[in-house]
């Protein structure tokens, strides 16, 4: 009987927990990898064969209609895209939060809600944490740059809501990212 009711218990946990890539179960610690750091230091490039999408300098004229290439996005800030279980800044990525800090700054009425992305792979939970760490890494930036913190709200959004629902490493790279919605 025993048995049978922490079988139970172990299948209820199974259930619960969902099913999960090798990279969520492994803790990085044990796999060899450093746990992810909200730290922005030495710059990750995003592989070249990686085709991400990008969006034009953010300029002082307010246009809300954005680069548009996703169904959320509303004004003239750019995203910023992420390595595979990564907070890491790339220069790239550098590179837009500065013209997203340029455009905020000539624009101070209005808000940002950084949203946090990620892929696919790894368990909700896991996706929702980086997801918080990666909209807070973009946010941490747009801080040390000058932008009011009270201006700068995040959110995660884990995997929920993806650009490309493809599976495979181009589908992937386009939802690692901090998504920029304009708040007034």
């Amino acid at each position: 009987m025993k048995s049978k009711i922490n079988g139970i218990v172990i299948l209820a946990l199974m259930v619960t927990a969902g099913c999960s890539s090798r990279s969520a179960v492994t803790a990085p610690e044990a796999s060899g990898r450093q746990a992810p750091s909200p730290k922005i230091s030495s710059p990750v490039t995003p592989p070249e064969t990686v085709s991400l999408p990008t969006a034009s300098a953010p300029s002082s004229s307010a246009s809300l209609s954005g680069y548009g290439f996703d169904q959320w996005q509303n004004g003239p800030l750019g995203d910023v895209f992420y390595d595979f279980d990564s907070t890491v800044l790339s220069a790239e990525a550098q590179n837009q939060l500065k013209q997203n800090a340029a455009w905020l700054e000539n624009n101070s009425a209005n808000k940002a809600l950084i949203e946090g992305h990620c892929d696919s792979r790894g368990t909700s939970e896991y996706n929702m944490d980086l997801g918080e760490r990666r909209a807070s890494s973009a946010k941490e930036y747009l801080v040390r740059l000058g932008i009011a913190s009270s201006r700068l709200e995040t959110v995660s959004f884990g995997e929920e809501r993806p650009f490309d629902t493809g599976k495979g490493e181009d589908a992937w790279a386009k939802n690692r990212r901090a998504h920029f919605v304009m708040k007034k």
